[in-house]
């Protein structure tokens, strides 16, 4: 008999300062829905065993924590922003559960990323146990360049090095390019790596969900 999988569990990261954006954008309207809703979503979507989101202190966080209350998201607080985006790395894997067998990051604000995408990067780690399943967009054809960025799913060693990183506003890139030759990318479109930083960013994915075509995008590596 087959022993069961261990737990993966899907993070979503929502503590972002939103300072390109000039307010908090976690709880804009994107099509009539709070921005970090879509992610959540499409995270949850998955087939995850367990979600955990990463919020901001006070009245923000309080907010998404509102905007995501019928999903089954467990919640913690990331107390200073402020250090980067690997802080909210450290938040996360200091509170999962023992046992599990890795995590996959996603952003808050990046709508685009569906489901199915999340499932693609599961189904990968299931059948390769590689110590990390990287999503990049577009494939670098005909000129297009392929941009390397979340979600990013990361084995439980590679986990466990994440507290040891210095305060950085991206991922874990150092764990990653250690084990980049052991890794698994998957590739998909470059009209889903829009990432909600500005207000014209914002608008594209509106536009892009209202079905007018794919946005561009101004988004670098994570």
């Amino acid at each position: 008999m087959t022993p069961p999988a261990l737990p993966v569990w899907g993070v979503l990261l929502a503590a972002g300062r939103s300072t390109r954006m000039g307010r908090p954008k976690q709880l804009l309207l994107l099509r009539g829905v709070p921005l970090v809703r879509h992610a959540a979503e499409a995270l949850a979507g998955g087939g995850h065993d367990g979600l955990l989101a990463v919020l901001p202190p006070g009245e923000v966080g309080a907010g998404v924590r509102a905007a995501l209350a019928d999903l089954p998201f467990a919640f913690v607080v990331n107390p200073d922003p402020a250090r980067g985006l690997l802080g909210s790395f450290r938040v996360a894997v200091e509170v999962l559960p023992p046992g599990v067998a890795g995590a996959n990051f996603a952003l808050a604000d990046m709508p685009l990323v569906t489901a199915g995408m999340h499932a693609a990067l599961l189904a990968a780690f299931r059948e390769t146990t590689a110590p990390a399943v990287l999503a990049r967009y577009g494939d670098g054809k005909q000129g297009q360049e392929a941009v390397r960025a979340p979600p990013h799913l990361l084995r439980a060693d590679l986990l466990a090095g994440v507290p040891g990183l210095p305060d950085a506003d991206h991922g874990p890139r150092a764990l990653l390019r250690a084990h980049e030759t052991e890794s698994v990318t998957l590739t998909f479109p470059a009209a889903h790596l829009l990432d909600v930083d500005t207000p014209g960013a914002l608008a594209r994915a509106e536009a892009w969900l209202a079905g007018d075509g794919p946005p561009s995008s101004d988004n670098t590596a994570s």
